[in-house]
């Protein structure tokens, strides 16, 4: 195996790894700032309402999101093999 192929191997791994976590750390990413908003307008500053809506959206989202990670994986291992 030549350095190049290699490199080509890592660069679609990391490619492959961002684009099956992209969705989920998406919905994170937007459930963290409405619950921001919301308590930057209510100035309710509950530790518990950060962390329970979270989990609950990144946990739908994986199950949303599975069958689309599955695929991208099985693409990549299939290209490895």
């Amino acid at each position: 195996m030549e350095p190049a192929d290699i490199y080509a191997l890592l660069s679609e791994a990391m490619v492959t790894t961002v684009t099956a976590s992209g969705p989920v750390l998406a919905i994170a990413l937007v459930t963290g700032l409405v619950i921001a908003f919301f308590q930057a307008l209510t100035q309710i500053q509950e530790m518990t309402l950060t962390f329970v809506p979270k989990i609950v959206a990144i946990f739908l989202g994986l199950v949303a999101a599975l069958p689309f990670m599955f695929s991208a994986l099985m693409t990549f291992t299939d290209t490895i093999f």
